[in-house]
């Protein structure tokens, strides 16, 4: 993979775009993603991630930390957090659906034939629990930066963009369904007159092609007239 694909992105020179992907994959990493996660942000931008204070993470050389150990610095962390920090709405077990669901879209999003399947993105996307409103917020959010410009530039069908815009909330996908249906419309009706514009000329060529044999048997009945008078 390479590191827009680690970072769930197109290619780009947003530093901010490249900042947000890194912070939404960030959430969902650890050990040895997460060190895949930064190389990726370093081959993309040629620096470091920037925390929120938009300084350069400083980070331990530790390679592979302790999952348990992790966990209870995050604990810790969220026991000191500032009473305006909102709490994580998010278990262990669902931050691991949302991770698994992105894998799977990010793998979907590889098969241009499959990826216009409504039903294969409901199938996804509707299991418990990522059907959930707080689990399906962050869905979005991790998915947002690589699907919904897809979804804006027509890479989707319009059933796909159209479920998409309702199940995420992506309020301004709603209408482009509708204006790209009603331009196949006017694109059939254009073919549908092109044949009867091209009858006239035919019909045109036509005569010229009768007259011609009138006035041709008119001049052989005079030629034949005048040789029977000559006898």
């Amino acid at each position: 993979m390479n590191c827009w694909e680690v970072l769930g992105i197109e290619p780009t020179r947003d530093q901010a775009r490249i900042q947000a992907a890194y912070e939404q994959q960030e959430k969902f990493a650890s050990g040895e993603e997460l060190e895949q996660l930064r190389r990726a942000f370093r081959e993309a931008t040629g620096g470091e991630p920037m925390t929120a204070q938009g300084q350069p993470e400083v980070r331990s050389n530790v390679q592979n930390p302790d999952p348990e150990a992790t966990e209870a610095t995050e604990e810790m962390e969220g026991a000191t957090a500032s009473p305006e920090q909102e709490p994580a709405e998010l278990d262990a077990s669902e931050r691991q659906v949302v991770r698994e669901v992105v894998i799977q879209v990010r793998a979907l999003l590889n098969d241009s034939g499959r990826s216009n399947d409504a039903q294969i993105w409901k199938a996804i996307l509707g299991e418990p629990p990522a059907d959930q409103p707080h689990v399906r917020r962050e869905i979005a959010s991790a998915l947002e930066p690589q699907v919904r410009p897809m979804a804006e530039n027509g890479s989707f069908s319009p059933a796909v963009v159209q479920f998409l815009a309702g199940w995420f909330d992506w309020y301004n996908l709603r209408d482009a369904p509708e204006e790209e249906a009603e331009d196949d419309v006017q694109a059939s009706k254009a073919a549908d007159q092109e044949p009867q514009e091209e009858l006239p000329p035919q019909m045109v060529n036509f005569w010229p092609a009768v007259i011609g044999w009138i006035v041709g048997l008119a001049i052989l009945a005079t030629l034949f007239g005048g040789m029977g008078g000559g006898g």
